[in-house]
């Protein structure tokens, strides 16, 4: 069934079939009523590109520097929780995609999988960083993202409270209640809950334990995460962290220049994929004028509604540096695993090429604003 995926978007059908109710519902939904979720696809694909013509387009060059490395395109896997549990192992699976790529991956703090674990299976990745109450907590994640060569580490400073997803809460229960959900899913209860163990938070194991069941994840969120983080906490761990510096969760050109005056060397801007505040813009609609912010001083990344190469060219036309993909690499991990994320990779390359062509761009720093068509 898997096979038939043509798109990016043929991949969410795909996911939801194979993944147990609760997981498909975390991983699809936003917060609220949803409709930052829903701006992020439709803002992003309302933008119209000028296509242009006898341009010379038969020798396209997609690569892309960042932070002293350049990569196949200017695209990531973002980080994404849990998602060790769409696939067997499922982060190791998607780091391996994104080796072959030649592209970074970002793994989450919430990760099932171990930043030593995926480190360990050749693509050392991004390591994305959550403020929680224990500093001291903070400071050995950062050292351990420091001691397994990590490129950059992402600070998310937009979840000081968690949102309030309704979907999450709908499809909320545990032993028992899950039971009828799981074994519907017999591909996804062999591959992942039996031969995937053993099943546990990866990183938070020190604090967690080993074995704290799933229903302990959206509780340990609820306690630990630390409401009163604040722009001195960031410079606190630029104190601690020597290599590139990520600030994730920017959707205010304010808080764009607080982030480079604390020692920032990129931002992503962000809404979290639609899951923290609703009714926040989509980050097509915020990128631009936080771009004009930072003023070229440092790179800008940004996520939010990307489902195609296309989409990818629109954020850069908006002036993202570099496009990072969250939904849809982890829909291509759940319905198909490794192969899964390797085909949408490239298909976005694919893509990509395509509008290049077809708005009459042979490089990426060819894609400008001069590409949008604003009338």
């Amino acid at each position: 069934m898997s096979r038939r995926a043509a798109s990016v978007s043929d991949y969410r059908p795909l996911a939801k079939a194979r993944l147990p109710h609760f997981l498909f519902e975390y991983i699809d939904g936003g917060s609220y009523d949803e409709v930052t979720l829903r701006r992020n696809v439709e803002d992003l694909q309302a933008i119209a590109l000028r296509q242009r013509v006898l341009r010379d387009v038969s020798n396209l060059d997609l690569t892309a520097k960042l932070f002293g490395k350049r990569w196949a395109m200017p695209v990531g896997l973002g980080p994404v929780g849990l998602s060790g549990l769409y696939a067997r192992r499922g982060e190791v699976q998607a780091a391996r995609a994104a080796a072959a790529a030649n592209v970074p991956m970002i793994l989450s703090t919430v990760s099932a999988c171990s930043l030593h674990e995926v480190a360990a299976s050749g693509h050392v990745p991004w390591y994305q960083l959550y403020f929680v109450k224990d500093r001291g907590f903070v400071a050995d994640l950062i050292a351990r993202a420091r001691d397994e060569g990590c490129g950059a580490l992402v600070l998310t400073v937009d979840l000081a409270v968690p949102g309030s997803r309704y979907r999450d809460a709908r499809a909320a229960g545990s032993g028992l209640q899950r039971m009828p959900n799981l074994l519907s899913r017999p591909a996804w209860l062999w591959d992942v809950a039996i031969r995937g163990r053993p099943i546990s938070f990866g990183n938070l194991e020190p604090i967690v334990g080993k074995r704290a069941p799933l229903a302990d994840f959206q509780k340990w969120i609820h306690d630990n995460f630390d409401a009163s983080v604040s722009w001195k906490d960031v410079a606190w761990v630029r104190e601690q962290w020597k290599g590139p510096l990520i600030v994730k969760g920017i959707l205010d050109p304010d808080d764009a220049r607080e982030a480079l005056a604390n020692g920032a060397d990129g931002i992503v801007v962000s809404n979290h994929g639609g899951r923290q505040l609703d009714g926040a813009l989509s980050s097509a609609r915020a990128l631009p004028s936080i771009v004009a912010a930072v003023g070229g001083k440092i790179p800008v990344l940004a996520d939010g509604g990307v489902r195609s190469g296309l989409d990818v060219v629109r954020m850069l036309a908006l002036g993202a540096d570099f496009v990072l993909l969250g939904r849809a690499w982890a829909y291509a991990l759940a319905a198909r695993g490794e192969a899964g994320v390797a085909h949408v990779l490239s298909l976005i390359e694919a893509e990509m090429r395509v509008a290049m062509a077809l708005t009459g761009c042979t490089t990426i720093g060819e894609i400008d604003q001069s590409v949008l068509d604003r009338r």
